[in-house]
């Protein structure tokens, strides 16, 4: 077994040792306080809260400084990570070009008044009109995703005259009251009641078709479905559908490649306005701008966040097509933030993207991700506790099973507790485990992951198969 890689950065402290370095003892240098591994975490539990967690159990990594695909904790532990923290550092860790940019913009502007024109607000506004398919014309900008849902909801009411907003099952849209009500899985359920006019349908899940299919004998009972619910609920009373280009955090499940196409085509068949929630799977993370591209659909509305940035300063988007910004010339857009087009985040966004396409991003995550395909195809043969890979791009997962012709999932906890404490930094959904490291990946780094993987699997999960 690999065992854990600690670094010495702190002069003479020697390396490849587990005990906490003592130039991390609180100490004051100027107005800086240095805390040891323990007082971080300690501080952390006990003032602040962390998400979706009996906040009691929480061994949270105390993270101090990272660079590229690696983060570092405070005693000096090296991670690889193939998480991108939260499938949102997809230009890597400490970019220079982008760390310039915000160092830059706050030197000369952090904030204005969201009443005010920015240079970097106006010019990521283009930008975004430039590489969204289609029309797509026009952005309101908001610190996340859930915001961007939010406030695409609205729009789509305002726009539209309709209530009823449709929305998958193994979905997520955020936290945030209306986005919740919209997302699709066990998390909604204690908020309830949620925002009213939430309808929720069945996934396009091949691997566990809920129509009874297989991939052979498909006969896209997930897209009729989807008109027929339609139909009960009232095609004039359904203001839009919001789906994620690929879903994400509910399994990474890839949609047959003319289900986009067909859904576009009910969409216009009713009058209803396709949203496409492309917070995750945005930005490179298939190998494309948005994950849409790939189908080449233009969505009425794309929302996004994450990678818009790579996290490095929060920022979201709803970007509408022209017919709908035309609306809002004299319609009033009952919308606002007070940090709508904050002009630090939307400086780190511009730098964002020149990073992308300068350095050839998302080719990278192509080339990459086809060697990440054939890598995880290889551990579905090799391990009985795969049932299922999904990738497409640097968007990846693998779904674990106790019995591959019963598909009964196999909690990934213990696998991702193995490689966590290897120095594999990773996070997963019940049973599926997502392979989504930074795009800026190379071969042999992600190699380094998926021989972890491939461990884990064979120690721990291979020997729950009954």
């Amino acid at each position: 077994m690999r065992r854990p890689h600690f670094l010495s950065v702190v002069e003479g402290r020697a390396a490849n040792t587990g005990e906490p370095f003592p130039a991390f003892a609180a100490h004051k240098r100027g107005n800086m306080t240095k805390l040891t591994a323990q007082e971080i975490v300690d501080l952390n539990k006990e003032y602040t809260f962390f998400s979706w967690s009996a906040q009691g159990a929480l061994k949270p990594i105390p993270v101090t400084h990272a660079e590229g695909v690696y983060f570092y904790d405070a005693n000096g532990k090296r991670y690889l990570d193939f998480a991108s923290q939260l499938v949102n550092t997809n230009v890597g860790h400490q970019h220079p070009k982008v760390v310039k940019a915000i160092q830059d913009q706050a030197a000369q502007l952090t904030f204005a008044s969201p009443s005010a024109a920015t240079e970097p607000r106006g010019l990521l506004g283009k930008k975004l009109a430039e590489i969204t398919p289609g029309d797509l014309k026009k952005t309101f900008f908001t610190l996340g995703g859930a915001e961007a849902n939010e406030n695409a909801i609205k729009i789509a009411r305002f726009y539209t005259g309709r209530n009823k907003i449709l929305a998958r099952y193994r979905s997520y849209h955020g936290a945030t009251h209306g986005a919740l009500a919209m997302t699709g899985d066990y998390r909604r359920l204690p908020a309830e009641p949620a925002m009213p006019g939430v309808v929720h349908f069945l996934d396009p899940y091949c691997y566990r078709c809920p129509f009874g299919w297989t991939k052979e004998t498909c006969h896209r009972e997930c897209i009729k479905h989807v008109e027929e619910v339609i139909q009960y609920e009232g095609p004039d009373q359904i203001a839009a559908i919001i789906m994620e280009g690929v879903t994400g955090t509910n399994g990474l499940i890839i949609p047959p490649d003319d289900y986009w196409p067909r859904l576009r085509e009910i969409c216009d068949r009713y009058g209803i306005l396709l949203i496409s929630d492309e917070v995750m799977s945005g930005w490179g993370r298939t190998g494309e701008w948005f994950a849409v591209d790939n189908w080449n659909v233009t969505p009425d509305i794309i929302t996004t966040a994450k990678g818009i940035t790579s996290g490095y300063v929060p920022l979201g988007a709803v970007i509408v097509r022209e017919k709908i910004a035309k609306y809002f010339d004299d319609h009033v857009l009952y919308a606002g933030l007070t940090y709508n087009g904050h002009a630090l985040a939307c400086a780190a966004a511009l730098a964002t993207i020149e990073a992308y396409e300068e350095d050839k991003i998302f080719e990278n995550a192509k080339t990459v991700g086809k060697h990440l395909g054939e890598r995880l195809e290889g551990l579905k043969k090799a391990h009985p506790s795969v049932g299922d890979v999904r990738y497409i791009g640097m968007f990846s997962g693998i779904e674990l099973v106790k019995n591959r012709e019963t598909k009964e999932p196999m909690d990934y906890t213990p696998l991702k507790n193995f490689l966590v404490e290897n120095c594999v930094y990773v996070f997963g959904f019940k049973n599926v485990l997502f392979v989504v490291p930074p795009l800026t990946i190379t071969e042999e780094q992600l190699d380094e992951g998926l021989n972890m993987i491939d461990e884990g699997l064979s120690e721990l999960m291979d020997k729950q198969i009954v």
